[in-house]
């Protein structure tokens, strides 16, 4: 369902790191660009791969973090680019407007660096300050999108792949990011971490509309289409990153602190190149990925049953909202549209699989179990994480027995497996967690299973599972839950990384003694 509770459950303060990096040379004037001049070759041989030990051997730089003290009121500075994911060495446009008389813009990349958690990659000159208000609203869909002159061209030549922060200071001392990811351009051999974009975007409010509400605040006046042309705003995420912080960071620390061979690309490379996947050991979906578009989830599955790559859910709710994309004026495949509503989809009587409601309805249901393994289930819930089968090969190490429990691991959304027609077999209940929800008994569960081609699948089944990888959710439990996810995580990637799991690693049906019910929705026993 993805309510807004997800995000306002998991928000948590961002510790950073220490250290100083240096910036690539670069012009900040407006429409111009930042050459870096003599970094072409050196950005080449980054696209196709990253050397993520040399990478986090830089120095580290605490300065990427923002002090909330100092975002100001919404309009003091904020931005968006023209492109939501680059190459490396590709140009972007950065569109800022600031109430100040001029600003800065500072690039930082998001890795471990030493426990930093970030390098600076480029820096601006001092660049005039413009108040940019204009903007469009389309009626028919609750669509606003901003109509802004860019403040200046931007050339990544050097970028490593990865996700980047970009810093905005006004001369009065506001500040605010604006998200940006530089993709790979060869994944083989690499564990892919994807950043799910098309989420964040779903809740993106800024110009009074989301894909939950309108201007009101209600839900029935919410936007059926949001623009990526236009900053990000959310309540619990005010200072612009999108969901970076709640559902991404904590995975990239994690994956490079560890040294894994990652790459890195957007949900939109899942829709636009496919090809991009090709020979991947594996493709890791992060903390709260509900939007899907049928070519996105076609990626998915191709990999998986052609090419035996590995899937892991690093949250809940994954592949729940069925969308499609459209063009702004700024490009194509900027808009993601979802009406929520077969009923009111214009598609509704011309192509009906391709309308916009939960990926599990009429008038073509394909439940997301289909790839996750487990359907969600309900928000919001705050329970403990009960494991299930502690001799799976994902729990060695962690010490746990079975009914071995960590308070507060599962929430704020949940997911189960559900015994029905769509679900994949042989399939492994990992942990069989009792709870309440909306007033309903249930169960989170993960799983991990596997299919012919020997890839395997795994579901954490809890939005907690990714921010539980590093500092966030304290609020919600501890050290312990947070080592046992530390090393089970890094047993399924260390894994998923070799090749297909299911060759030395294949699921063994336990379903019939988890005693799954056989039916959809809650899945009360």
């Amino acid at each position: 369902m993805g309510a807004l509770t997800c995000v306002l459950l998991l928000a948590a303060g961002c510790t950073g790191g220490s250290g100083g990096g240096t910036p690539a040379s670069a012009s900040p004037d407006q429409g111009s660009a930042g050459t870096a001049a003599g970094t072409a070759a050196a950005s080449a041989a980054s696209a196709s791969g990253i050397d993520v030990a040399a990478e986090n051997a830089k120095a580290g730089d605490r300065s990427w973090q923002i002090d909330e003290n100092a975002l100001g009121a919404q309009d003091a500075i904020e931005g968006y680019t023209n492109l939501a994911s680059v190459a490396p060495g590709q140009s972007f446009k950065l569109y800022v407007s600031t109430t100040a008389s001029s600003f800065t813009a500072t690039a930082y990349r998001i890795g471990y660096y030493g426990g930093a958690d970030g390098t600076k990659v480029w820096g601006s000159a001092p660049t005039k300050g413009v108040h940019q208000t204009a903007q469009s609203f389309d009626s028919s869909t609750r669509t606003v999108e901003c109509d802004w002159q860019p403040s200046m061209t931007v050339d990544t030549s050097g970028w490593v792949p990865g996700e980047y922060l970009i810093k905005l200071v006004s001369s009065a001392g506001n500040q605010r990011y604006v998200p940006l990811l530089v993709h790979s351009t060869s994944t083989a051999g690499k564990v892919v971490l994807v950043a799910g974009i098309t989420t964040w975007q779903a809740y993106n409010t800024w110009g009074g509309y989301s894909l939950y509400q309108g201007a009101n605040g209600g839900y029935s006046s919410r936007a059926y289409a949001v623009s990526f042309d236009r900053p990000y705003i959310d309540p619990d995420e005010p200072e612009g990153d999108g969901l970076f912080f709640p559902f991404d960071r904590a995975l990239v620390s994690f994956a490079e602190q560890h040294d894994l061979p990652v790459a890195y690309e957007t949900d939109l490379e899942l829709e636009t190149s496919p090809q991009l996947f090709d020979g991947a050991r594996a493709i890791v979906s992060d903390g709260h990925d509900e939007y899907y578009s049928a070519a996105m989830r076609t990626t998915l599955t191709d990999a998986r049953d052609q090419h035996g790559t590995n899937l892991a859910f690093l949250g809940a709710n994954s592949i729940f909202r069925h969308i499609r994309w459209g063009s702004t004026q700024l490009g194509s495949d900027r808009l993601v549209i979802c009406y929520k509503d077969y009923s009111i989809d214009p598609l509704a009587s011309t192509n009906p699989s391709d309308t916009t409601q939960e990926w599990r309805y009429a008038p073509d249901p394909r439940p997301e179990n289909a790839l996750t393994g487990s359907l969600y289930q309900c928000n919001p819930v705050d329970a403990a994480y009960v494991v299930y089968d502690p001799k799976n090969w994902i729990f060695a190490g962690t010490g746990v027995t079975q009914g071995t429990s960590f308070s507060g691991l599962v929430g704020p959304e949940y997911d189960r497996v559900v015994d029905i027609g769509t679900t994949p077999h042989p399939i492994e209940v990992l942990s069989h967690s009792p709870l309440t929800c909306q007033g309903s008994g249930s169960y989170q569960e993960s799983s991990y299973y596997t299919v012919a081609s020997g890839a395997g699948v795994f579901d954490a089944g809890t939005m907690r599972w990714e921010c539980a990888l590093g500092s966030q959710c304290s609020a919600h439990f501890g050290s312990a839950a947070r080592q046992f996810v530390r090393t089970a995580t890094l047993n399924l990637l260390t894994a998923f990384a070799q090749g297909p799991a299911g060759r030395t690693h294949p699921a063994q049906d336990n379903t019939a003694a988890d005693g799954v019910p056989n039916g959809e929705g809650l899945g009360i026993d």
